[in-house]
């Protein structure tokens, strides 16, 4: 699957504890590259706004939403330890470009806690242990 560009409104953010969810919407009942949204709900998206410097964003594409007037793409993002959402906050409720494409990451893998200094400090518990003797 290809890259796929969309002009949309970045409606708006809303962040919890844990994620931050982003909503854009498509305008009119139309939505160009269709099939190829379709099948992106429940998978991991890199997402790009064009207007803002935040570069690529890894995100969950959660659902698609449609009526007659409007198409909603929604998506969460988790970790966002590089603060690039920071970087969109100036554009929410404007028109921006939405550059799309999938991701090779699993939702596991993307949902994944990292644990690194847990590792770190379990390798320096043995050590000690193994010195001491204990």
């Amino acid at each position: 699957m290809s890259e796929i560009k969309l002009n949309v409104l970045f409606k708006k953010i809303q962040k919890d504890d844990k994620k931050e969810v982003l909503f854009f919407q498509v305008q009119g009942g139309d939505l160009p590259h269709a099939e190829e949204l379709m099948k992106m709900p429940g998978t991991i998206a890199l997402l790009n706004v064009e207007e803002s410097e935040a570069g690529e964003i890894g995100a969950e594409f959660v659902s698609i939403q449609r009526d007659d007037k409007k198409v909603v793409l929604k998506f969460h993002i988790k970790r966002d330890v590089e603060k690039k959402v920071t970087k969109l906050y100036p554009l929410g409720g404007a028109n921006v470009s939405l550059n799309l494409k999938p991701s090779q990451m699993s939702i596991d893998e993307f949902y994944e806690e990292q644990h690194e200094g847990i590792d770190y400090i379990k390798s320096i518990m043995m050590t000690l242990w193994l010195w001491t003797g204990s």
